[in-house]
Order: structure tokens, then C-alpha cells, then sequence
């Protein structure tokens, strides 16, 4: 198995985080609010899974259903000592639009041979950081077994990465676009084919990314679950449900650059969203059909550029009514998240 490139992390900075995960777990029951999501421990487990007190604001977690995780609702700078770049695999890249130095970490299979690795940018949901993947080995061992390289990081105000929360906005778009352009210089990747894989709010940080920065070397966009719009994330609808409760819903500046279902309509790379019958945290699949109609090509019906398009494992270059939507993944298969994702690699990869 590959777990051991995963967990290969300074001894000071692993200290650290057992005291964090273990202070949050003393004071979990007393702190937890009693509208926190109940999870089982199978969709903890889960890529992209969420649960209130494992160290990670993610998904449904907010400052107001989770505190343990995600701590104050007011975004503060974050002071974390950097790890030493000499610890193979791991490089800081700048930021060009916030100045800040970002970790960036690159897992490959323990049979690496020197050759540059098709490679997967993963990118976590609501406010993850590297350490979703690299401190979880069940979240990256089977693609590692699949032959590719992964690159994660941490956006600014997170992780190891000092700086302000930007919640995916342009700031953290800018900087992934930087991340991507030094990781195809480097052996272990092979520039011609890297492609973005996005677990839940992930997708806005992705989706920007590509519409912004066009020029970026990515074959291709694979997106599990991601939401769409303010309803989704802000919880702007009558579900008020989502990571970003608590930002007005009329800041037009905020949302601009948050949206997914807007930078969906200038994606030019292919797009393939995985999505199973009950979402992660969203009532209905509305988000994943509205996704899919913005990043089709006007050629097939839908309002985006993308070449190709895919639901799941459904025809290619469709386009949904909301009122008749198709059949989804069914649960019982929902957590085979990763055999998915390296089967729609393998193919993205081969186009």
C-alpha cells in the first residue's frame, strides 16, 4: 500500500496536532451547538466526509454547528510555523495576489520509479486543508495505488500556510493557478497530463480557478458534489443550509467570487461531476443538474464551453430538466467515491 509517503510529516508539527484534536475532543460535548449535523461513522469516513471534532471546518460544519473545527466566524490570520522544504515532497509556492508563501506537499506511489506520474490536484471541501489527505491515509492510498501522483496544499490562512481565510475566493483561485503552474516544472509530474479532482465547497476554489486562468495546464475537472450557488453555501434558500452561513446574501462582491455555477459557464476542460441520491449535505441534486447545464457546451443544449461534459456514468454531453432529473448514484455505491474517480481519470486521461 502507499500509506507510507502519506503521513511523512515533521515530529514537532504532528505533536501539535494531537494536542489540538485532543483538546477538541475534552470539550466537544460542552461546545458542540445541538443543530451540528448527526453523522455515522461511514460518511466520516468517506471522501469529503464530515465530522465535528476531527480538526477539519468542513462541509455542513460552521462556527455555528461545530466551533471545535472551525473556531471563530471572523476570519484571523493565520501564524502557523512553516515546515521545513527540505523534507522531500514538500515546496512553498507564493502567491502572487497575497504575497503569501502556501505549502504544497506531492504524495507518489512507494514503487515511484523517478518518471514524471499523471498527477491529481486535490482540492478539499468547506475549509480543509492538506492535512485531510495527508494525515487520513484511506483518503489517498487507492488513488497512490492507481499509479498517480497528488498534489495537496494548503490555501492561504490555512494548514501550514500563513495568511487570511478567503473562503475560495479570487485570492485562493489565484493561488492554486500559481501551485499548478510550479508543480508542472517538477519530476514527479508529468505537465501533459494533470487534472483537478474538487470534494464538495472544493469546487468553487476549482471552478474559479479554470475560469479565471485559462492558461492553466489542466486536462480536465472531476467534481464530487459540489455546490453551486449562495443557496447552496450560505444558506440562502429555505433549506438554510451550508459552510458559509452568516455572510449576507445581497454582498453581490462576496458571492462574485463564489459561485461555482458562474465559473462553471467558462470552464473549457472537460467536466464530470459524481453525485449520489442524497448529497452530503444539500435536500435535493438540484446544485449538480444546474452545474451540469451551465458547463455543457452550447453545442449540446447546455450555456458553458466545455468540450465534454458527463453525470456520473450517463451519457456524455447532456443537459437536465430540474423537474425530471435522471437517476443518481445510489447510496450502496457512494462509497466507492475513489474507484470512481480513477476509472473518470483513467478516461479524461486518455482522451
Amino acid at each position: 500500500m502507499a500509506g507510507k509517503n502519506v503521513v511523512r510529516r515533521r515530529v514537532g508539527l504532528y505533536a501539535l496536532v494531537i494536542v489540538l484534536i485532543t483538546a477538541c475532543s475534552t470539550a466537544g460535548e460542552s461546545t458542540q451547538a445541538s443543530d451540528a449535523p448527526d453523522l455515522t461513522q461511514e460518511e466520516a469516513e468517506a471522501p469529503g466526509g464530515k465530522w465535528c471534532g476531527d480538526g477539519t471546518c468542513d462541509g455542513p460544519e460552521n462556527p455555528a454547528n461545530c466551533v471545535e473545527d472551525c473556531g471563530k466566524e471572523d476570519a484571523v490570520e493565520n501564524e502557523q510555523p512553516k515546515i521545513s522544504a527540505e523534507i522531500p515532497g514538500v515546496y512553498w509556492v507564493k502567491n502572487p495576489t497575497s504575497g503569501v508563501d502556501l505549502y504544497v506537499e506531492i504524495l507518489t506511489p512507494d514503487n515511484w520509479n523517478g518518471d514524471p506520474l499523471p498527477t491529481l490536484v486535490l482540492i478539499p471541501g468547506g475549509s480543509g486543508d492538506s492535512s485531510h489527505f495527508t494525515e487520513k491515509p484511506q483518503n489517498t492510498a487507492r488513488l497512490l495505488d492507481a499509479g498517480y501522483a497528488l498534489i495537496v496544499f494548503d490555501p492561504d490562512g490555512r494548514g501550514n500556510s500563513s495568511g487570511v481565510e478567503d473562503n475560495n475566493g479570487f485570492i485562493h483561485q489565484d493561488g492554486l493557478a500559481e501551485i499548478v503552474a510550479y508543480a508542472a516544472d517538477l519530476p514527479q509530474v508529468d505537465a501533459a497530463r494533470i487534472g483537478l479532482v474538487s470534494y464538495s465547497y472544493g469546487i468553487t476554489m476549482a471552478s474559479g480557478a479554470l475560469a479565471r486562468h485559462p492558461e492553466m495546464p489542466i486536462r480536465f475537472l472531476i467534481d464530487w458534489e459540489g455546490p453551486a450557488t449562495r443557496d447552496d453555501t450560505g444558506g440562502c434558500d429555505a433549506d438554510k443550509l451550508g459552510h458559509l452561513i452568516g455572510y449576507a446574501c445581497d454582498d453581490e462582491d462576496f458571492w462574485r467570487e463564489r459561485e461555482a455555477a458562474g465559473f462553471a459557464l467558462k470552464i473549457e476542460v472537460p467536466y464530470l461531476r459524481l453525485q449520489t441520491e442524497v448529497d452530503h449535505v444539500q435536500p435535493d441534486n438540484n446544485h449538480a443538474l444546474l452545474m451540469m447545464n451551465n458547463a455543457t457546451s452550447e453545442a449540446y443544449g447546455g450555456h458553458g464551453r466545455a468540450p465534454w461534459t458527463r453525470l456520473n456514468d450517463l451519457l456524455i454531453n447532456q443537459v437536465y430538466d430540474l423537474n425530471d432529473p435522471p437517476p443518481f448514484i445510489s447510496e450502496d455505491r457512494s462509497m466507492n467515491t475513489d474507484a470512481m474517480i480513477i476509472r473518470g481519470a483513467e478516461e479524461l486521461f486518455g482522451m
